[in-house]
């Protein structure tokens, strides 16, 4: 059957482009950079309250209002809380919302929170709790450190041989553990003034909880193996030798003091953050001593303040929009946009990380520095995809301006990609070779998230950065190898696996981008197959879109799910780096796009199209609804008034 649609009307186009490219100017802020809000589940705010009683400061009321009308307003149908706009009930974000609430003040007997303990409940109980939510409910002695995995804090001494070491895990992983090591060693317990407990939500005593129960993705003898050391640990560590512990503590405090990171935080991540506050608390740290002090500013910080409610965020994103911003404007042309732009890429070049060795170097002790972290610092932390996004934005607007403001900064970043390749010819987000797998299955990792292994998505990103830096033949070697995992990694139906947004059809545009900067034709098989299932699985109101379902590890095939802005954007950038330009289905997605667009010029999208932790941990970007659907309209006007349609950038 022939697809049939009307021709998109170029004015209507233009119109668009220029609305939206004129909302986005204003967003700017003063010195050049973009930051937009930055939105996870209700697991952080809930956790940012609890922190503070934890620590027994006083009562921010209004704060607390404000974060109780939030945290009321995403409650889920099912009367839980979801990890993500629309998703099932999860029980560690119901638990952790409904103690946040009762902590505030909320009556137990109020409607809604009658109706989230009966779902806690009625689906087995807190007892169903992940292991960050047991630690957590350790902390406010409403169950102990028997329901909690050992994790000695002797981890910090062992040598790198050794098959569990800090560098063997992912840095989210690393500045989480650390100080949370010096908490399961020392076991404090919360102040907790009000005296607040949440034993209702337990079907048995929660003194009686026991370990953790395998997890889907855990393997069963090597969950047998690790429970066994669990045990094994369990029974031993009370007898470690008290020196050993208190230079295991010391060293677990240096590492966090090395990566201290100023106002951004440990990680700059809440969770790496609120941990280190309560590390410098349990060790005595008063509230002025400078590095405690420092890390407790660092959270309130992440903090959304608005005049009817308030959340907080798990971190901040101000260089990946800010490049992905710069992106947009350059594709959208014309001379503010293209200042703007250029403003942007000023503001990123004294962040680009040129004389720290970070994490990444134990696996590439000799590489050179030379990426961009995805916040406004945090210099041990660099990540290859905002690396990549940020070279190719400034590769782009220096070509158009024929200046070199950028080579240096193009050279180092250059360097530190073609160093952090895999050995499997990929590149994972923020390390090298970080596969060692068989760890996600220690009963700690009931995530699954312990690992940075090389991922679609940002080998993807890094074949593209190369592609339209064309350089030497150790970068053609590089494009190449990325290429074969590429091929390797396609699904049968031609898609690809998105770690960092939602989710195959995010994995499938960044691909198609990188082949088609690498120049591969788009009537190739591998080609073909993905462009093929973009246009397989467009809806019948002319959009795309994925949710988070689609990481369950029975995973069959793509399952439809309502239109994005965001998402729809993806797919048609995919599909243009294709050569599909003009297929009846591009317009289709090009009219969805210019119908939903709103008066101020943009778009409004409350679900949620990016991926912390997949299954566990997903994110909302608030710019994703701004930028990528005029990005998505200028490629389109600018292709369809071109002699040449085939991208000429790597994104």
């Amino acid at each position: 059957m022939t697809t049939i649609s009307t021709p998109v009307a170029r004015e209507a186009l233009t119109h668009s482009v220029g609305k939206a490219a004129d909302a986005l100017l204003k967003l700017q802020q003063p010195d050049g950079h973009w930051v937009f809000e930055l939105e996870a589940d209700a697991t952080i705010p809930a956790e940012y309250v609890l922190l503070r009683h934890y620590l027994g400061e006083p009562v921010d009321a209004e704060l607390e209002r404000k974060i109780a009308v939030y945290l009321r307003r995403i409650q889920g149908k099912h009367h839980g809380w979801p990890l993500f706009h629309g998703g099932e009930f999860d029980m560690s974000a119901s638990v952790k919302a409904y103690f946040a609430l009762k902590m505030i003040g909320d009556s137990p007997d109020a409607d809604y929170m009658r109706r989230a303990r009966e779902a806690i409940l009625a689906r087995g109980g807190a007892s169903g709790s992940n292991v960050f939510t047991r630690v957590l409910l350790s902390l406010f002695g409403v169950t102990t450190w028997r329901s909690v995995p050992v994790m000695p804090v002797e981890i910090m001494l062992l040598p790198r041989w050794f098959p569990f070491h800090m560098s063997k895990i992912s840095y989210w992983a690393r500045t989480v553990i650390a100080p949370l090591l010096v908490l399961g060693a020392l076991k404090p317990k919360a102040r907790n003034p009000k005296g607040v407990t949440i034993n209702e939500l337990f079907l048995e005593p929660p003194h009686s909880l026991g370990g953790v129960k395998k997890a889907g993705h855990q393997k069963w003898s090597w969950f047998l193996f690790f429970r066994s050391v669990d045990i094994v640990l369990r029974a031993t560590e009370p007898f470690f030798p008290k020196t050993t512990r208190k230079r295991a503590i010391d060293a677990a405090v240096a590492f966090v003091k090395e990566r201290l990171n100023g106002e951004d935080g440990l990680g700059a991540i809440y969770p790496a953050m609120a941990n280190s506050v309560m590390m410098y608390d349990v060790l005595g740290y008063p509230e002025d001593h400078p590095d405690r002090a420092i890390a407790r500013l660092s959270i309130d910080k992440l903090l959304v303040v608005k005049d009817d409610e308030a959340y907080c965020q798990p971190c901040v994103s101000p260089v990946w929009d800010t490049a992905l911003t710069a992106h947009t404007m350059l594709e959208a042309g014309g001379e503010q946009a293209t200042k703007a732009a250029q403003a942007g890429l000023d503001w990123l070049i004294p962040r680009q990380v040129l004389d720290v060795k970070g994490d990444w170097a134990e696996a590439r002790p000799d590489v050179r520095p030379g990426g961009w972290a995805f916040q406004y610092n945090n210099a041990h932390y660099p990540d290859l995809d905002d690396t990549a996004v940020v070279a190719m934005a400034m590769d782009r607007a220096q070509a158009n301006s024929s200046t070199h403001n950028f080579d240096k900064s193009l050279s180092r970043a250059r360097e530190w990609v073609l160093g952090l390749q895999s050995k499997n010819g990929g590149w994972a987000a923020f390390d090298a070779d970080n596969t060692y797998s068989f760890l996600n299955n220690i009963p700690f990792s009931d995530h699954g998230a312990l690992l940075d292994p090389p991922t679609e998505d940002v080998t993807a990103r890094c074949i593209s950065m190369l592609a339209q830096m064309p350089g030497d033949v150790q970068g053609d070697q590089a494009i190449e190898a990325g290429i074969e995992y590429l091929r390797k990694t396609q699904l049968p139906d031609g898609s690809w696996y998105g770690r960092w947004g939602l989710n195959y059809i995010y994995g499938t545009w960044s691909s198609l981008c990188a082949l088609n900067a690498a120049g591969l034709d788009h009537k190739s098989d591998v080609v073909r197959k993905a462009a093929d299932w973009l246009l397989k699985i467009q809806n019948a109101d002319g959009g795309w879109g994925e949710d988070g379902t689609s990481y369950k590890l029975e995973y069959k095939g793509y399952e439809p799910a309502p239109s994005t802005p965001s998402q729809t954007a993806w797919a048609l950038l995919g599909l243009m780096a294709a050569g599909e330009v003009d297929h009846p289905k591009v317009q289709q997605g090009i009219r969805y796009l210019m119908e939903q667009q709103g008066k101020d010029g943009l778009w409004d999208e409350e679900r949620f199209t990016a991926t912390g932790f997949p299954r566990v941990f997903y994110l909302r970007y608030h710019g994703y609804r701004k930028f990528f659907p005029l990005w998505a309209l200028a490629r389109y006007r600018n292709l369809t008034s071109a002699n040449d349609r085939r991208v000429a950038f790597g994104m």
